[in-house]
This record gives C-alpha cells, structure tokens and sequence, in this order.
C-alpha cells in the first residue's frame, strides 16, 4: 500500500495541499471569460477609447484570487479556437443553438491572451479540438506524473476528470465563489462517482451544446439507471431490462444517446507542445504587464496588489525586503540624537516620508522618517525636538548640496514651511516620476507604486490625525513610515534609470520639479475671498434654481422630481410625448446634450427651464463650495495637481478653479469674488492668445498659418479669408464662427462629424470644410497624418520638451478603440506643449521677480492663465517683467503673444 502524502493548508482557504507532490492549475479560458463576461455589467467596464472589459476584469479576478489561495507550481490556461472541432464533424449540430458570439465579448479573448503572456502564463489553442480535450490531457499525464491537478471550469463535464489527485473548481456564484468538486463531492451532488458522470450526461443531454435528452428522463431517472446498470455500456446491452414508457423511450432514441456518450468524452491524448513539467510558473514580466493594465485602465489598487501578490517573483522580492529589512538600522530618534546621524548618512540620498495634515491654508507635521537606499532608517517626532534637532534638520532639509527624494515633494514643502523649514535639494520626487513614465495611470499612491516596481507591499498607517496609534514605545508606526522612507529611496533608483532611457529626466529636473516648488508656495499665498459677495451671489443661484423649479411644476402642471431621471422620462416621453433621446439602460436619456437637442426639436419650454434649472444648481454648488474653502485667513488655498492630466496640463481641487465659466455673465461675477489681499495693491492676469494654435502652426510649420500669425491682424479672420476665397473685410461674423471652431477643432483632434455637431451642419459640409482649410493649409494637413503614423509606430507622441503619451490603442483591431486614440494623438502634442510652456513661463516670471527683489507673488494658474497679487508701486515694473518673460518662454515659429490686465479683483482684472 503507497504511503499516505502529507499535507499542508494553505492560509487564504484552509484546503489542504499534498506537499510532497507538485500543483498544476489549468484553467478553460473560454468558459471562465464568458461566465465573466455575464456577471460583471458590460457598461461598467469600458476604457476610455471604448474597449469593453468586463471579460477581462472578472477573468483575472478569479485568475489572481485562485492563484493566491491555491498557490500552484505550474500552471496553464486553454482556449477553444472554433467551434468547429472533431465533434463539430461527427455532429453538424454541435453547438448550433448557442447565439453568435457578441462582439464585446470576442475582442476581449485576445487581449486576456496578451494579459497572460505578460504574466509568462503558458496558453493552448489547438485546432480541432476544445479546451476540454486540452485540459483532459495535460491532467491525464500529469496526474499519471504524480501531479496534484485542479481545474477552474464553468463546464460540468470536466467532472468526469475528478480523481483522488484531480479537483474540479466550479463557479457557483458568477465569477468570485468556486466549489471544490472531489469525488466525494461528485457522488454527493450526483449520487455517481467520476468515472459514471459522462454516462449520466449523455442521458441527460445538454441544451448548451444542442446535445438532446431522451424525452421523458430527467436527472433523477438518468443517475438511478447508472446506478442500477453500473454503465451506460451496461445500460445499453440491457436496454430491454428497462421498464414502462421511460424504457421506451430510452430505446427509441438510443441512437442519439450513444451520439452524446461519444461526444461527451473527453479527450485525454491530445498532441501537445509540451508536457506539464514545462508548464512551471515563471516571474512575470513586470513591466509588459504594466503597459497591459495601463491601457485596459485597471488602476484599481487592489486589483493590481492581488495579481502581483500572485507573481512567482514576488516570493524572492519579499524574501529580499526582509533581508533588507534586518540590514537597515531602523532608529526611532530622541532628543538630541538627530544631529549625529543626519552627520553619519545626511549626505547620501535620503527617502523622506512624512505623517501630516493640511487644511484651509495651514498644516503640520506629526512624523518625519529618513531613509537610505542601502538600509538605515530613523523616525523622529517634531513635536520632541530640541534646539540642537532643530538646526541640525533645517540646516540638512533646506541645503541644496544634500539630495532629498519625496513622494509628492509639493504636499512636504508646503507643510514644511508650517514649520520654519525650507526644502532645498529634491533631487527625485517619485509621483512626479511615476507620472512622468506613465502619464495615463489613475493613481500615483506610494503603497500603488511600490507593489508594481518593487514587489514590496507597504502597510497602511492607521488614520487619526497623524497621532501614533500604538505610542512610539511600541514602535509599530514609527517602523511602518520607515519602510515608506526606504521604499521612496528605492524607487528613486529604479524611476532614475526609465526616465534616462525615455530622454525625460531633463523635464523632470527642469520643469517638473521646480513646478512643484513653485505650487507649494501658491497654495500657501491663496488668493483673498470676498465672502460677503460671494454669500449673495449664492443666494442669487439659489432664488434662481428654486425659480426654476416652480416654472417646470407650471409647465407640466403638477409637481415633480428636477433631479429625478425617472420622473423626467415620464413627464418629457410619457405625458408630454416629447421626441425619443437615446436609448440608454435605464430608458431615454435626459442629459444636457439631450435637453439641448430636445429644445431645438420642440416649442415645449420644459427642456429650456430644465437647462437653466441645472445651470443655476451648478453655479449654486461651485459658489457653495467657494464660501467652504475660505480660510481663518480670508483667502481661498486651492491645491494644484500636477498628475492628473495626462497632456501635462495643471489642474486644481478642494476647491476646483477650473469649474469657474470664463465667458459667461455668471462666471464673470464668480470671479469677482476673488480679490486683492490686504498690504497689496491689485490682481494683474497675463495669459497667452490662441496658444494651441500656434503650437499648431510651429509644430506643422505651414507658412500660410505662420504668416496668418505673424501678420498682426486677428488670426481667424485672416485665416477665413484663405478658406473662403473671400477678402478680410468680407468674412463675417458666422464664417469667423466657423473658422474658428475648426482651428481648434483640430487642435483637440475633432472630426468631421465632430465638427458637424459643434457648429450645427451637415457632416458633409463640415468636411468640405476640412478639405477647403487642408487645401490652403497643407502645412497642417501632413503634420496631422504624419504624428499619426509616427505614434502608430512608436506607440506614443511628445511634447517640444518630450513628455511622452503612450498610446498602444493605436494598432488596435477594435476601430473604435484606434479612432479615439488617433485623436489623442492629434492633440497630445499641440495641448501637452501648450501645458510645457505655460509651465516654463510660470518659471521665467518667478525666477525674474526673485532676481528684481520685487514683492509681488504668483497665486494662481488656471487654463492658460496665471494670476499675480502685485505689491505697491510695482505693477508698471511687474506688467513688463511678465510680458517679456512669457513672450520669450519657448521660441515658436508663430511667435508667443501675451495678454495683461489689472484690477482689484479677478475679473476686473481681465483683459
């Protein structure tokens, strides 16, 4: 008798594991997508180029969670390639019943397979044959190679595979239960063992592969005949033992029930290219499988921290962290001692991590934690330390000769200043690489990052304030911040070498650093709030929406929900028989677009009051939110983002400047609620004109664009004069209209149709108008297709100054999914070096006021715009200063052309 195998349990599930034998994983790619595919909503999961991804979500879930909680040794993964297989060929109505597959579904299949490959997981496709017979194979020899097996199929007749060393996992609950099929599970569910399932099953039929029962039999009666019989073979040469009408008609269609036996067997000699002992899992291939994940958008922390939980290289990095671990000298200082090791390590690189808060324009720090690459580590409390501390860190933090690397440096200089501290010498800030290397990613989080490039989870610091939650005896807190500080010095290193081969270390150095100085300073200047003008300016919306609100309920005649999308349905497509919108999931659409279009297609004067109604609850919210962020201080702090928008450009929240209308009467008077602080004597605003397009016309360099720049008359309407064949002074308001829109139209990578929709036209005559402009404009026309067909083979765009945009979407089968990245790839390089130079120019204009000794001070920058708080007697001075510095911030071929104005609040300050 063989010895008994001994067992271990794994943590995540309790099952039991033969320790002494090796674990094969296989998995029906098919059937595990599809299941997939139906449990997770469709509409849920889509890039922003259109791709569906629900398929892949749900696949990769349940990939990654068996992964962890079976903890295979080998592993592989197979896929029908037709439905057309050896069965197919025996039985022409194999499979016919089942609905062709969606759309949606099929173009995910391919990219699970390239997900997979990134992850070195071993994929089979063989023609003729389905994953069945594949998987019916590699378990056969592996079982027979003393191989521990489990297979994750949605498909039962995998049952018939269950031994003693073969375990069927079945979903039981979409994609995120499995049940344990062993052969005591098999006999418990169906009263048979393994062996006897494909007999039942041919009894039994299965609609989902067309294969017919025998009418009259159903599951009961088919197990009790195995039993009974022992066989189907049995079954079959005792046909006439079986009685009354179930025996009949078991007899009458005997035929088509030896048709499904033969069917139902799976094939267990398929020729393969390789055996189970080739199928070992390898470490995955970190970064292709980055570029995956980035372009299918699943940026989901925990998502991405379970699959890289499951990588085989994960082990030896763990292994490696706590090595490192016991190497570093992980010190939690007292008073005093930080002098003597800022002496010892302070001129190395040092990680910085920090435990602070920030709110309404002040802060503090509660944890500082230094770290070097090589292992030594200290944590100290600011609130513990002494005079001698407190030279020796402010001397260290501020000096520019010793290189700091931070995460999100901005966010610690600006709280350091809370503190009498200066930051000088960040020599790496690790969000700002990691935006840099890959500007489409959703999150920057350091624990995110860490996972991905260094294999090393870092735990999360219990939340309150940034208070130790253990106390510092027990060190918990201290050690974690410490792991933090070594984790930043370590990605340092690896960001170091990705942004040298991208050719960006030089943006990072130039732009995006000092940037980040430059904002830390904004956003502790602020800018003053009249709240009382803002108070009444919200109580104005607010009259207005309730306004609203009482003219809808007059319309219609009785009271409804505004906000209720329901309600609106029944009222606009029910009672009042408006025109059908879209179509969506919850039924016709009543969005903006749809209110506008509605308005245009009836007299009703419902859709018009609904527009105003959410206009005014917009500008209510934005003004509430305003009167919010006001601080003990009078003075609105936003915060500037530097890795949100992936083109480059600054966006701003808590509060969101940008949500603020420029050019409408409501906006104007928002903006006059920000205004000159006290000991200063006005607001000046300088932004570029038109700056897209002559990023346009530098980058296309078209000489008729150029010289349309260069002659001094208004750019649209010299440019109208060209399309239209017409002179200057013939082009009218509507022409300049349409000029207009087209020009930066193609800016932002807008289409015919597109432009059609925008200007109200037919498609036709938006593109005559394209081909008129490109006719004229031939300069631009070549430069468009040409950074199209550059980036479909590079796979991304650039900047003057090299920012990259990667966009794999190019080469996609999917036309949806290339059109929208053909669009991106228009317009990354005109709005990103649009975004570089605004940049540059807020740069030259604090560098030139530092040099001038003068007081004024930047507070702001919101699209193209940059707003300054001048100081007494120096606007004349100022107003030069910055117009000679934006003006000379990047030589274009259409030169730069600046606006300036002056005021005592924002908008009186407009130009």
């Amino acid at each position: 008798m063989a010895q008994k195998a001994s067992k271990t349990t794994t943590a995540a599930t309790g099952t039991t594991r033969k320790a002494d034998r090796p674990r094969l994983l296989l998995l029906d790619g098919h059937s595990l997508a599809y299941r997939a595919f139906y449990a997770l909503p469709v509409e849920n999961f889509n890039t922003a180029t259109g791709q569906p991804t629900n398929a892949i979500y749900g696949f990769t879930s349940m990939l990654s969670n068996t992964l962890r909680d079976e903890a295979p040794t080998h592993l592989a993964v197979a896929f029908d390639v037709s439905r057309k297989t050896w069965r197919f060929d025996e039985y022409p109505e194999y499979k016919a019943t089942r609905s062709a597959t969606p759309d949606e579904f099929r173009s995910q299949v391919e990219l699970i397979g390239e997900l997979l490959d990134t992850m070195r997981v071993r994929r089979f496709a063989i023609e003729g044959f389905e994953a069945d017979d594949i998987i019916a194979t590699l378990a056969t020899q592996a079982e027979a190679a003393g191989f521990e097996v489990l297979i994750v199929t949605g498909d039962r007749d995998a049952f018939q595979l269950v031994t003693e060393h073969v375990t069927v996992l079945y979903p039981t609950k979409g994609v995120s239960e499995l049940t344990r099929y062993t052969p005591e599970k098999v006999e418990e569910r169906y009263g048979l063992t393994p062996a006897q399932y494909p007999d039942f099953a041919a009894l039994r039929g299965d609609p989902s592969d067309n294969l017919p029962g025998i009418p009259g039999v159903g599951e009961k009666t088919a197990a009790k005949w195995i039993t009974q019989f022992g066989s189907f073979a049995q079954l079959v040469e005792r046909a006439e033992e079986v009685k009354g009408k179930a025996g009949q008609s078991f007899r009458d269609h005997l035929e088509a029930v030896k048709l499904n036996r033969r069917l139902t067997e799976m094939v267990r000699d398929v020729e393969l290219p390789v055996g189970p002992e080739g199928l070992v899992r390898e470490p995955y291939d970190r970064a292709g499988l980055d570029v995956v994940l980035d372009a299918l958008e699943f940026r989901h922390p925990n998502f991405r921290e379970r699959l890289y939980a499951a990588d085989p290289g994960a082990e030896q990095d763990a292994q490696a962290q706590v090595a490192a671990g016991v190497e570093i000298d992980g010190r939690v200082l007292g008073a005093g001692e930080l002098p003597a090791w800022l002496a010892e390590h302070g001129t190395d690189p040092l990680g910085v991590a920090t435990v602070d808060s920030w709110a309404l324009g002040a802060g503090t720090v509660t944890e500082v934690a230094l770290a070097t690459a090589e292992g030594p580590a200290a944590w100290f409390d600011p609130a513990h330390l002494v005079e001698e501390d407190e030279k020796a860190f402010a001397a260290w933090i501020a000096d520019a000769g010793r290189p700091k690397v931070m995460h999100d440096a901005k966010g610690a200089m600006r709280v350091f200043a809370e503190h009498g501290w200066s930051v000088g010498g960040v020599a790496m800030d690790t969000a700002l690489a990691a935006y840099l290397i890959k500007p489409g990613r959703r999150s920057f989080a350091l624990d995110v990052l860490s996972v991905e490039y260094l294999g090393r989870e870092l735990e999360h610091a219990e939340e309150g304030g940034g208070q130790l939650a253990f106390g510092v005896e027990d060190g918990a807190e201290a050690e974690k911040l410490m792991a933090k500080a070594r984790a930043v010095a370590d990605l340092a290193e690896v960001f170091a070498g990705r942004l040298e081969q991208d050719g960006a270390l030089g943006l990072l150095r130039d732009v995006e650093l000092p940037t980040s100085v430059l904002l830390a300073r904004m956003e502790r200047h602020g800018i003053a709030a009249d709240r009382d003008h803002l108070e009444r300016l919200e109580r104005q919306f607010a009259d207005a929406v309730k306004q609203a609100v009482k003219e809808a309920h007059g319309a219609v005649g009785h009271e409804f929900n505004l906000g209720s999308p329901k309600q609106l349905q029944e009222v606009f497509f029910g009672e009042l028989g408006l025109p059908k919108t879209k179509k969506t999931k919850t039924g016709y659409t009543t969005d903006a677009d749809a209110l506008a279009w509605l308005a245009q297609q009836t007299d009703h004067e419902l859709p018009v009051i609904m527009l105003r109604h959410r206009e005014q609850a917009r500008l209510r919210s934005t003004v509430e939110g305003l009167i919010k962020t006001i601080a003990p201080d009078g003075r609105i702090h936003t915060t500037f983002n530097q890795t949100v928008a992936a083109t480059g450009r600054l966006s701003s929240t808590e509060p969101n400047l940008q949500n603020i209308p420029v050019r409408t009467d409501e906006g104007r008077a928002i903006r006059r609620g920000f205004v000159v602080g006290e000991g200063y004597e006005s607001l000046l605003t300088a932004d570029y004109s038109q700056i897209e397009l002559r990023v346009m016309a530098h980058l296309s360099e078209d000489e008729g664009l150029i010289a349309a720049f260069t002659s001094g008359e208004d750019l649209h309407t010299t440019v109208g004069s060209y399309v239209f064949d017409v002179p200057k002074d013939a082009v009218d308001a509507e022409m300049r209209r349409k000029i207009k829109a087209m020009s930066y139209g193609l800016a932002y990578g807008l289409s015919a149709f597109g432009l059609s929709q925008q200007l109200a036209i037919g498609p036709d005559e938006a593109r005559g108008l394209m081909d008129t402009y490109f006719e004229r404009f031939g300069g631009v026309r070549d430069y468009l297709r040409r950074v199209v067909e550059e980036a479909r083979v590079t796979g991304y765009t650039e900047t003057l100054l090299g920012r990259r945009r990667y966009l794999p979407d190019l080469n996609s089968d999917n036309r949806q999914r290339r059109e929208m990245a053909e669009r991106m790839a228009l317009n990354a390089p005109i709005q990103g070096s649009a975004a570089d130079i605004v940049k540059l120019a807020m740069l030259r204009v604090d560098a030139a006021l530092t040099e001038a000794g003068l007081r004024t001070r930047t507070l702001l920058q919101v699209h193209d715009e940059i707003v300054l708080e001048v100081a007494p007697g120096e606007r004349e001075r100022v107003e030069t200063l910055v117009r000679d510095e934006m003006t000379a911030a990047y030589p274009l071929r259409a030169p730069l052309d600046v606006s300036v104005g002056s005021g005592g609040d924002w908008e009186s300050a407009a130009h």
